[in-house]
């Protein structure tokens, strides 16, 4: 999803890639940024970068909120799944990835939106899923 974001007189145009993977995947004026955001908190953002490129900057950062943490994990897009990364009984941070998901021939990798316990696993290896089925439950 793209977007032209404007700060103090200034525009920027941002990329959003996938809004429910962790981390997002943001890329402002052609810089590839991650944000990691948590609950409640104001999200990091990290960039590789080298040393010499650091300059200081004075904006503010943006809050992002959570609405509602649900216990489930859904498709952010229909395709097949092609490989299941974890088990139940496992524990999961925030953007670890739980499985990937195969449509129109790319392989995208679904990463856990949440913290916490695997309790079920809903699709397997193979199978056709659809956009916003569960995939995942937590504890």
């Amino acid at each position: 999803m793209k977007y032209t974001i404007r700060i103090a007189d200034k525009s920027y145009e941002v990329e959003i890639e996938d809004i429910h993977a962790r981390p997002i995947i943001a890329h402002v004026d052609g810089e590839r940024f991650e944000v990691h955001p948590d609950s409640g908190e104001q999200p990091r953002i990290s960039k590789e970068v080298k040393s010499s490129q650091v300059n200081e900057v004075s904006s503010p950062m943006p809050v992002v909120s959570q609405v509602g943490v649900s216990n489930e994990l859904t498709a952010p897009l229909p395709g097949t799944v092609v490989e299941v990364c974890v088990k139940p009984g496992d524990e999961v941070e925030v953007g670890k990835v739980v499985l990937v998901i195969e449509a129109m021939k790319m392989k995208n990798s679904i990463r856990s939106t949440r913290s916490g316990k695997i309790t079920e696993i809903l699709a397997t290896a193979g199978q056709t899923v659809a956009h916003k089925q569960a995939l995942v439950k937590f504890e």
